[in-house]
């Protein structure tokens, strides 16, 4: 039976690429001269540091800029974190990646699908949601359908399965 995988997964190479030509850009600009900015990766967080908040928005900017380039997503990058103070007039925020379906979103994707009239059922299964049916054209309506209604997502389909 024809089947495949909606996921959350970033391109981890790509990230850590952007991540550490941002650092490098940071190192030669005029403006960024003798300033404590800097960018941290760690797993899937990044971390920013800046002398100041005007400081930090560019460094967040320097960042979705190359994230862009190597044609990341920037739907991964949450970029919702306050600005905390670390000390004197240093700043720093902490940048999420989003990786694997939260719960409620995989129900509200299991929900789209079965709400469709497409022949096709959606199980949830730990982080991904696999999708499964008859016919190959309701595999790829269903793919169309659940980008469509859900913007804000950045779905990846892998597994394909004939």
């Amino acid at each position: 039976m024809p089947s495949f995988d909606a996921v959350i997964d970033p391109n981890l190479v790509e990230l850590r690429n952007a991540v550490e030509q941002s650092s490098r850009e940071i190192g030669t600009r005029f403006d960024f001269k003798g300033s404590s900015a800097h960018i941290e990766l760690a797993g899937k967080e990044i971390t920013l540091y800046a002398d100041s908040d005007f400081q930090i928005a560019q460094v967040t900017e320097i960042l979705l800029a190359k994230l862009a380039k190597r044609n990341v997503d920037l739907r991964y990058i949450d970029t919702s974190a306050k600005v905390e103070k670390i000390g004197g007039d240093k700043v720093k925020q902490l940048l999420s990646v989003r990786s694997g379906i939260a719960s409620d979103v995989a129900k509200k994707m299991q929900t789209l699908v079965k709400q469709s009239k497409l022949k096709v059922q959606a199980a949830i299964q730990g982080d991904s949601v696999r999708v499964s049916g008859a016919k190959r054209d309701d595999l790829q309506a269903s793919m169309a359908l659940l980008r469509k209604e859900l913007p804000d997502v950045p779905l990846t389909f892998n597994n394909f399965r004939d």
